[in-house]
């Protein structure tokens, strides 16, 4: 797997378990990614078999955070980003569209899946002008995150908190509503908040019901309803929570005629 394998770090290398699926994974194999294993492939079929367009999800939300922050780093000028929840990198990730618009933007990157960490310290490298690095922490536990993300953000200017397919895995609401309120506090007027996450629907509820069957980290739904709430206090941008194609679609935005049950949302803080 090369330079940025597990092999290549011991330490990270005894905490990879690639016998049960992991959602980073599974979706990395749904976006014909080749950072998965056996058991990540095995659940991501039989997921699809039950929810088809599960892929298209991963597609979709792919587009969007291309979209947002080309929104945010553009016409909003924001400059700094909270990235909690990273994933496997794959194309277009939150550092290369900001710096694209604004070369000296920079980028915090947030996990704690330790193949996401191999992964991230060999490719998510940015600009000279800017700042990209990443942190071993949990959303769950946000003042770490806090704490860390300050050594390259200026939590004195406006910051862009993106939560993109994460808070699906904090079941709890109270905890999650906790977690995203600890982080907003912290930034100030100006900042923005950004969130993607699977909504239910009955191929949607079946697709979960099995990924929470085959040992992996458990994910919960939530109604555009329920996401929205995680909102209250900020200025929400245009369309609100809408189905992640129609969040300002542009040319070359794909699946704008079909209702994918990946939702997203931007909103501001005043």
């Amino acid at each position: 797997m090369g330079e940025g394998s597990p092999e290549a770090d011991p330490v990270v290398a005894r905490r990879i378990n690639t016998s049960v699926p992991h959602s980073a994974r599974v979706w990395d194999y749904w976006l014909g990614g080749k950072d998965n294993f056996p058991p990540d492939r095995q659940v991501g079929d039989e997921i699809v078999k039950v929810m088809p367009d599960l892929p298209v999800n991963a597609r979709a939300e792919r587009e969007f955070i291309g979209r947002v922050v080309r929104h945010l780093a553009g016409e909003a000028g924001i400059d700094q980003f909270l990235d909690v929840g990273t994933g496997i990198p794959s194309a277009n990730n939150t550092h290369e569209v900001a710096q694209r618009v604004n070369p000296k933007a920079r980028v915090v990157y947030v996990d704690n899946d330790p193949i996401v960490l191999v992964h991230a310290r060999a490719l998510l490298r940015g600009t000279p002008e800017g700042a990209t690095a990443y942190l071993d922490a949990d959303l769950r536990e946000p003042e770490p995150i806090l704490k860390e993300a300050a050594a390259t953000l200026d939590f004195s200017r406006p910051v862009a908190l993106m939560l993109m397919g994460v808070l699906e895995f904090v079941p709890d609401a109270d905890l999650a509503h906790a977690s995203v309120s600890t982080l907003l506090q912290a930034l100030p007027s100006g900042s923005h908040l950004a969130i993607a996450h699977s909504v239910h629907s009955p191929s949607m509820d079946e697709a979960a019901a099995r990924w929470n069957a085959s040992a992996a980290t458990p994910l919960t739904l939530r109604t555009p309803e329920q996401l929205t709430a995680f909102f209250d206090g900020l200025e929400l941008l245009e369309p609100g929570m809408v189905s992640l194609p129609r969040w300002r679609p542009e040319p070359g935005t794909s699946y704008r005629g079909r209702q994918v049950f990946q939702y997203g949302a931007v909103g501001r803080k005043a």
